[in-house]
């Protein structure tokens, strides 16, 4: 009972919307869940592992608009001493701007586009 519950976890995440998408934070989340499935659970842990992990990592990328948005807007390169990292706060010293009709924020550090979380200015996303 128990692996047919794991299996149909594994295919019901592997058929979500956000999944069709992927793009670098889905595959971060698919290498590392079936990292962590492996270690608990074993070869099927790691298939649920990686389907359940792609899935979070595709819904906690932003749209597309907001990408787009980003990479047509023209502002300032703020200089860093560090390399920004994904899931960091940036320093209340870098300027962020809001992105339209959305619940982001972005700005350009290092001279790469960088998709924030308002409040925590925790970087969500850096665009290559």
């Amino acid at each position: 009972m128990r692996n047919r519950l794991i299996a149909t976890a594994a295919i019901l995440a592997a058929l979500t919307p956000g999944f069709a998408f992927a793009q670098a934070s889905t595959a971060t989340g698919a290498v590392g869940g079936a990292a962590v499935g492996a270690v608990v659970g074993g070869p099927v842990g790691a298939v649920v592992g990686g389907a359940v992990g792609a899935t979070v990592g595709a819904a906690a990328e932003p749209p597309a608009t907001v990408r787009s948005y980003v990479i047509q807007e023209n502002r300032p390169s703020v200089r860093m001493e560090r390399q920004v990292v994904v899931g960091e706060p940036l320093p209340s010293t870098v300027r962020v701007y809001e992105v339209p009709n959305s619940q982001y924020e972005y700005t350009v550090v290092n001279d790469q586009r960088v998709i924030v979380e308002p409040g925590t200015r925790r970087v969500i996303q850096v665009i290559q």
